[in-house]
């Protein structure tokens, strides 16, 4: 409607004005309208006092100078049907000079306050209001919605080095390194340029690739106790096929993990869990069958005497923990706990298991079992693995891993399961 009212330069204004920002906020809108309604009624004030003048104009020299007054609404004063395309021009180039006065004034006004060390997240706020939306909460993973510390989420840009950037282009220090893997800093240069030569090669096959091997012969050679490993996608699906593994190899049900340690979201692991179920205060979650968590039993914490009345009194195929739990805050274990869990475990007949997703390469190269020097039976690790892509692995001894498929009849597959990114 306004495009068809209002000459080009008025809607040209107003598009390069309001476009040159992408976070124009309620007061620019209104501002506009206010100059849109200026405009107009100086273009009516145009048309009905050129309707009324003769057709015959005054020589150049004697025209009179058109004023534009400054207060809302004000006459436009012409002499001449001639002049009637100098003052609507006039008033375009007040109505775009306006606008885009306001719409500088909101820029500056936000420049200063990042200048001061504000903190602005329009934008931020902006997705954050439409991904809630399209998808469950706003978020692919819980504890991205800020849920336990109020407020909305920032939403992130782009990442180098130790540095991050939110969509309202303000900088942080990045201390959480997506969660693990960005041990040498975001995006680097040597990471990138043979992530570059690889996907022009293909991002995933679906069948063997040589890269495999060498991604396998690194882990088996860094983590204690590896002798043949498992890859998959994430550190929840390497704890799901290290569960099937543990039963198939012990022929036993029964399980025990500790309070507060977080394996993934599989079912049977959703039992006094840490990771985002502590954090929203879920002690479980709904659509998990009673049956599913029948063989799940937990202990305390840095408390083998829990431990054993457990090992006693079932038959346990194995004992899982974060050798140091990092899921429902920060729990480190006493020497003498992992010792002695290493002496329970073998006494009993059951697999001891470490849940490194979150220690692996990073309390020490070998994870927790190099530093403490325990080694488990088997071992689960995640997104460290792959420097900021999904991946995850479990491994172990090589008689417990020659159970799964297709060297044994554990069954447990993926179509992007060793993808050669």
């Amino acid at each position: 409607l306004f495009r068809s009212l209002l000459p080009s330069c008025i809607c040209r204004s107003l598009a390069e004005c309001c476009f040159s920002t992408m976070a124009m906020r309620t007061e620019a809108i209104a501002a506009c309208t206010v100059s849109l309604a200026v405009a107009g009624q100086a273009f009516v004030a145009v048309n009905r006092h050129s309707s009324k003048v003769t057709t015959q104009t005054q020589p150049e020299s004697h025209a009179q100078p058109v004023h534009l007054r400054g207060a809302p609404g004000a006459a436009l004063k012409d002499n001449a049907g001639s002049q009637s395309s100098a003052g609507l021009a006039a008033t375009s180039v007040a109505a775009g000079l306006a606008t885009a006065a306001v719409c500088r004034s909101r820029r500056g006004a936000r420049v200063q306050r990042k200048a001061r060390g504000g903190f602005d997240t329009v934008k931020s706020d902006e997705i954050f209001a439409e991904a809630k939306e399209l998808m469950p909460g706003g978020v692919s993973s819980p504890v991205r919605a800020f849920k336990s510390v109020g407020g909305n989420p920032v939403v992130f840009d782009r990442v180098k080095g130790a540095y991050a950037w939110d969509v309202d282009d303000n900088k942080y220090i990045d201390y959480v390194g997506t969660w693990g893997p960005a041990i040498i800093g975001h995006a680097d240069d040597t990471v990138l340029k043979a992530l570059s030569a690889q996907m022009e090669k293909g991002t995933s096959f679906g069948a063997p690739c040589a890269l495999e091997n060498e991604l396998a012969k690194m882990v088996i050679d860094a983590v204690p106790s590896v002798e043949m490993v498992r890859f998959c996608n994430s550190g929840t699906e390497a704890c799901m096929g290290m569960l099937r593994l543990v039963r198939a190899f012990t022929k036993r049900d029964t399980v025990i993990k500790f309070e507060g340690c977080y394996h993934g979201h599989g079912d049977a692991f959703l039992v006094q869990a840490g990771s985002g179920v502590a954090t929203l205060g879920l002690p479980d979650s709904p659509g998990v069958p009673k049956g599913a968590t029948n063989g799940t039993l937990c202990a305390q914490y840095n408390n083998l005497e829990s431990v054993e009345e457990l090992l006693k009194t079932n038959e346990v195929a194995a004992v899982i923990l974060e050798p140091v739990v990092g899921n429902s805050g920060f729990i480190p274990p006493t020497k003498e706990f992992l010792v002695g869990l290493r002496e329970l475990t073998t006494k009993y007949g059951a697999l001891l298991v470490f849940d490194e997703v979150m220690t692996g390469f990073r309390i020490a190269y070998g994870g927790a079992q190099e530093h403490f020097g325990v080694t488990p039976d088997v071992t689960t690790m995640g997104k460290v693995i792959g420097g900021g892509l999904p991946v995850g692995a479990y491994g172990g001894r090589r008689d417990i891993m020659e159970m799964v498929a297709p060297a044994g009849p554990m069954y447990q597959a993926g179509t992007l399961s060793g993808n050669p990114l």
